[in-house]
């Protein structure tokens, strides 16, 4: 009986367990998890702190039993070493576990810049569902409130704080909220909708000091300013689980290194999710693509290679949908514009409408948009398609909207 063991129990722990029960009838499969609670979505922790849902409602499967009903163990504790060569894996309380396939699926957890007094207790993160007791705790109609960092995981924390009725600044030390997915224009659209629902926003800055002030809090930024809150959240951004790695032989970079089969430099050991740095579809670059979709697509290949079914990733596809108090933006593939890229964009300020397409030779390789919700679909269809566009990118270049044609003209033809 093979011995499947996996550290993690987020999406991509819990989709890779299913599937390999559901390859396997008689495996033995242990899901290793660190908290204390029942296996949940991260991603739904805002809708838990905005009150659309309780604890229960973060949960990855609703059925209580729904793991013994598979016959999958579910197992409390820490990954604290790994012995590639034992086939053992330590736990911080002393204890091992041995296994004859391995998937890490460990995650990532908050980056805590180096700042003095970022370990007072009226800091706090955004990741667990105890982060999200104390946040709700903190954070009451009028409490005055910053929060650090405007990135995707940001601009998600954001709506949540907002719908609490807090005194909310946002400091971004990028030139623009969601850098790393939005152009300056969008960036700026963005920020403009937040402070029109009453959020201050602080670009270009950076938070250089935090003291105790009575029971509050004294911000120091880096242009002098300073700001007295009750709470300061940090979302400055995350980091793949790899530390207890060193020594094992896993060649990690950024995240775990793996190829097509999500296996990694060690046979026998498979990574997935936020922890596992994967090809990118497009440029051969390797990337640790931190979305929900793309980590648990890659636990399904994990797992039927792991149960001895040959499946292949054809490479994670970088793409983020972000609601931002009500305002939908997106981004696709390389939407960062590149020598030899043509482009074209669309923009109505007023109504808060971007659309801002790339072009590789006839391919739409990137894409930026705001408000466009009817596109999402077509975006992702033509750009993960490697759609050639022919003549049809002349017409988009003059007309972004014809999108929904030119993929009906192009794309839906080039899959019959």
């Amino acid at each position: 009986m093979i011995r499947h063991l996996i550290i993690g129990n987020g999406p991509a722990g819990v989709v890779a367990a299913e599937t390999l029960r559901r390859a396997d009838a008689q495996a033995e499969i242990t899901l290793l998890g660190d908290e204390a609670e029942p296996p949940y979505s991260r991603m739904a922790i805002p809708y838990l702190l905005s009150g659309k849902i309780g604890e229960a409602g973060t949960y990855l499967r609703k059925d209580a039993d729904h793991f013994e009903r598979l016959r999958i163990k579910l197992l409390h504790g820490r990954a604290a070493a790994l012995d590639a060569g034992q086939q053992t894996v330590t736990l911080s309380d002393g204890s091992t576990l041995a296994w004859d396939r391995l998937l890490i699926a460990s995650g990532a957890h908050p980056v805590r810049p180096p700042i003095p007094g970022i370990d007072l207790p009226q800091v706090l993160s955004c990741w667990t569902l105890a982060d999200a007791r104390r946040i709700a705790a903190a954070v009451a109609p009028g409490a005055r409130v910053v929060q650090m960092g405007a990135g995707f995981i940001g601009c998600i924390i954001l709506e949540s704080l907002a719908a609490r009725g807090p005194q909310l600044t946002v400091v971004e030390m990028g030139e623009r909220m969601v850098p790393r997915m939005m152009d300056e224009v969008a960036g700026a659209m963005i920020r403009r909708w937040c402070e029109g629902k009453g959020v201050q926003v602080r670009t270009a800055r950076r938070v250089v000091s935090i003291e105790p002030a009575g029971e509050a809090l004294r911000v120091s930024l880096d242009d002098g300013e300073i700001l007295e809150v009750d709470a300061l959240i940090n979302a400055t951004g995350v980091k793949p689980n790899v530390d207890f790695l060193v020594g094992s032989g896993v060649a990690v970079d950024q995240g775990i290194l793996v190829n097509d089969s999500m296996q990694t430099s060690v046979a026998g050991i498979y990574a997935a999710g936020d922890v596992a740095e994967a090809v990118e579809f497009a440029t051969g670059r390797r990337v640790v693509n931190a979305i929900q979709p793309d980590a648990v697509e890659q636990a399904r290949i994990a797992a039927l290679n792991m149960a001895g079914q040959a499946a292949a990733l054809p490479g994670t596809f970088v793409f983020n949908v972000l609601d931002t108090m009500g305002l939908i933006s997106t981004s696709f593939g390389q939407w960062q514009e590149f020598p030899g890229c043509s482009s074209a964009h669309l923009l109505d300020e007023a109504g808060y409408r971007y659309l801002r397409l790339v072009f590789d030779g006839e391919q739409l390789v990137g894409a930026n948009s705001i408000g466009h919700t009817e596109n999402i679909g077509v975006l992702r269809g033509l750009i993960q398609g490697r759609v050639r566009l022919g003549d049809w990118k002349a017409r988009l270049l003059e007309n972004p909207l014809l999108l929904s044609e030119a993929y009906l003209a192009k794309g839906l033809a080039a899959t019959h």
